[in-house]
């Protein structure tokens, strides 16, 4: 997908931020629109369909957590791209933000060439995801299929943000087989991308709730299997 055909939304309540972020993602071909709080920013994602959503968390009317949360029940926004970007880097608002569907995250200040690099390490995942993966994957009483990113467990459809979904798929890849925790957060996440030293029990937590506890086994000091 070529640059000028890429979307990015970028949702903050601070007008001197979104000015030098829509400047240097337009400067780069981007198509970029801005909204300046999270309410606005729903009624955006909806109308614009962005690749990429860049979410600030602090916003009045509706911060970018309970944002993040709505914007991925509206039909085809589930796989979007979506990083928050904020000024804490406390573990509980980036845990909160990967509970509520979020990517990633970038912490401001940030500077033009650590924003673009950002960006296109998580446009590199949206290049992958164009990929065709016609596989159907059967393990157990669950049904896999990367066509449609779907799950099924015993006859019951799940859905799974993207990054639960490609947890799943990898460690339903080699079932019984320990996967470390940095070749998931390779295979997952990607090298370019620096993420939280918990996002992985995050993501397993949430996998658990909806999939079942006794298919994933920790490994304590090297990472997670799955187990049918």
């Amino acid at each position: 997908m070529k640059k000028q055909d890429i979307r990015i939304l970028l949702v903050d309540d601070e007008p001197d931020i979104l000015e030098i972020l829509k400047y240097n993602l337009t400067s780069e071909g981007y198509k970029v629109s801005t909204a300046k709080n999270g309410m606005e920013g729903v009624e955006k994602a909806k109308k614009k369909k962005p690749h990429l959503i860049i979410l600030d968390v602090m916003m009045p009317e509706m911060d970018g957590i309970e944002a993040c949360e709505k914007i991925r029940k509206i039909e085809g926004l589930q796989d979007t791209i979506i990083t928050f970007l904020t000024a804490r880097g406390e573990d509980y608002s980036q845990l909160a933000g990967f509970d509520a569907g979020a990517d990633d995250y970038i912490t401001k200040p940030v500077k033009p060439k650590v924003l673009m690099s950002k960006v296109k390490a998580l446009l590199r995942r949206l290049k992958e995801s164009e990929e065709p993966q016609l596989e159907i994957k059967k393990v157990g009483n669950i049904v896999i299929n990367r066509e449609e990113y779907k799950v099924v467990n015993n006859g019951k459809e799940i859905i799974l943000p993207r990054k639960e979904f490609e947890l799943l798929s990898l460690l339903t890849s080699k079932p019984d087989k320990v996967f470390k925790r940095e070749v998931i957060l390779d295979k997952v996440w990607g090298q370019e991308v620096v993420v939280g030293g918990r996002t992985i029990d995050v993501h397993i937590r949430k996998l658990r709730e909806k999939i079942g506890d006794h298919h994933f086994k920790t490994v304590k000091g090297v990472g997670y299997k799955f187990v049918l």
